[in-house]
């Protein structure tokens, strides 16, 4: 299956999972460290797919990464966000706050404050987003990211190619595998694992 196919897959697999939930309130902030945002409102009418569209219409150059990016690599576990890395350059936060505001975007701060569709707002390490079908995070490499070297990361992303003709970047395997091992919350490392063995199985 292509990278397109395995996300389309998994947002119909996201819709069966949930289907007659009820909502709980809970958010993308209340996810556990086990489940993860599967478990949470977010879940609920699951499709990244409009708002990656939108910002590839403006021009924003993002990368997935997260579990969306997981399952972009064969990853069978399902997920409720969209978590995205981009450089941080102010040159680039016009696209930003262009792509997630033509998606009906809310941002606010890493605090839970609200802050403005506008690039300013896109200046911050980092800013969680609501939007029609998808919530997550959307970071930069000035995010505290320890050891790891996130900035190296986009210049090396591999690409999500779509039928309709929007493209987005998202992480190689391995730097994915990094990043979920430098976590290091028990989801990551199960996930870490699990794309370990995909790896391995497809070397």
């Amino acid at each position: 299956m292509t990278p397109y196919q395995l996300l389309e897959r998994a947002v119909r697999r996201t819709a069966e999972a949930v289907r007659g939930r009820t909502p709980t309130g809970r958010t993308h902030d209340d996810a556990d460290d086990v489940v993860g945002t599967l478990a949470t409102d977010g879940a609920l009418d699951y499709d990244p797919r409009p708002l990656l569209a939108s910002l590839h219409r403006a021009g924003a150059p993002v990368v997935i990464i997260g579990q969306v990016a997981g399952i972009l690599h064969g990853s069978a576990e399902l997920t409720g966000d969209l978590d995205l890395l981009w450089d941080g350059d102010p040159r680039h936060a016009p696209a930003l706050a262009a792509g997630f505001a033509t998606a009906d975007a809310e941002l606010a701060d890493d605090d839970g404050r609200q802050v403005p569709c506008g690039p300013e707002s896109f200046l911050l390490p980092k800013v969680t987003f609501e939007a029609p079908g998808a919530t997550g995070d959307a970071c930069t490499p000035a995010l505290p990211w320890g050891s790891l070297r996130v900035a190296d990361y986009l210049g090396r992303a591999l690409r999500l190619e779509s039928p309709d003709g929007w493209s987005v970047g998202y992480l190689r395997a391995d730097d994915l595998i990094a990043m979920r091992r430098a976590v290091g919350r028990p989801k990551d490392l199960r996930r870490a694992a699990e794309l370990e063995a995909l790896l391995a199985e497809a070397r």
